[in-house]
């Protein structure tokens, strides 16, 4: 199953950078970034999500191959300087699964990584690993190979509780504090008619707000959702002025601000009323051939990591400073 599933990703990079003209690509990659980036090197072409964690100075990202890497950064970090990425968790049970979204649950020292079949879908989870020894506290299993999902990206609230989103039928897994499997919240609203708009991704992006809510979103649309979990898991559709398709990854700034990852700007949205409503204030456009898939804040500022990394043997990955101007 490893196998097949790395030839075949292989053929996807491959597809993918042939799609794009060498003469377009090797001047972006060369000209001078409009902000700071943190360049790491890497084993793999293929890095789905990156999160800062600022008690250990460390970015930590998800392989598409499975498992997961932590970047550090020094104190005396100079900017323009490669860093090196080193892997932390590499599961045999879990080989040929893509670790996709990773989640930093500071208050617990943990950190939370969906896993998934990306190919086939036979198989989601949620795992928890220990951020001080990169013990695994649990493994939970989300779904087998009798239902095609592809468990996506985590939230967790203020319990513990943790949030992994089905980017494949859209739908919310959630898994208790110790790894216990509590439910799934489904509803209409989730599910957009147009079979076009759920090819790439369904339900993706999840971040839980302080208030007691989570604010999900449905990539191929850009439908921003409200989940209320303190009533019932009430799902409401968010009327936004301005698009969010092809919407991905997202990081709450503050509780009226948000930031959503995807190709070709990463967006800022804000809401003034509890995100009964909200708008599109700002875009930051970075280097749209790599394609934004995730986004972290680090010292108050926003960077966006990107799926893809060049050159060879050595691929080079970018975490891009995101600066909006509303």
């Amino acid at each position: 199953m490893a196998i097949q599933l790395r030839s075949t990703k292989s053929l996807i990079f491959l597809f993918l950078i042939s799609a794009v003209p060498i003469a377009f690509i090797i001047p972006l990659e060369l000209s001078k970034p409009p902000t700071h980036v943190f360049h790491y090197h890497s084993s793999g072409f293929f890095r789905e999500s990156a999160k800062w964690d600022d008690l250990n100075r460390r970015f930590i990202v998800g392989f598409m191959e499975g498992g997961v890497g932590q970047i550090k950064v020094p104190d005396d970090y100079s900017p323009g300087t490669v860093l090196d990425e080193v892997t932390v968790v590499k599961d045999v049970d879990l080989a040929g699964n893509a670790s996709l979204g990773v989640l930093v649950d500071r208050p617990r020292n943990r950190l939370l990584v969906t896993t998934g079949d990306v190919i086939k879908g036979r198989y989601g989870a949620l795992a928890a690993y220990d951020l001080s020894t990169w013990q695994r506290l649990f493994l939970t299993q989300l779904s087998g190979p009798s239902e095609k999902t592809l468990a996506d990206d985590v939230a967790v609230d203020a319990e513990g509780n943790a949030y992994v989103t089905d980017a494949r039928t859209s739908k919310i897994w959630k898994v208790g504090p110790n790894g216990e499997f509590l439910n799934t919240i489904t509803n209409p609203l989730f599910i957009v008619k147009e079979w076009y708009r759920n090819f790439m991704a369904a339900l993706n992006g999840i971040v839980y707000h302080p208030d007691g809510y989570l604010l999900a979103i449905h990539t191929g649309s850009g439908n921003l959702y409200k989940i209320d979990i303190a009533k019932g898991n009430e799902v409401k559709l968010i009327p936004v002025n301005g698009s969010l398709i092809f919407g991905d990854g997202m990081e709450l700034l503050s509780p009226t601000k948000l930031v959503v990852a995807g190709n070709p700007t990463g967006r800022l949205v804000e809401s003034s009323d509890g995100w009964e409503t909200a708008s599109v204030v700002s875009k930051f456009k970075g280097p749209a051939h790599r394609l934004a898939t995730a986004v972290t804040v680090k010292d108050g500022k926003v960077y966006v990591s990107h799926l893809l990394g060049m050159g060879y043997p050595a691929k080079k990955h970018a975490l891009v400073e995101a600066v909006f101007s509303t």
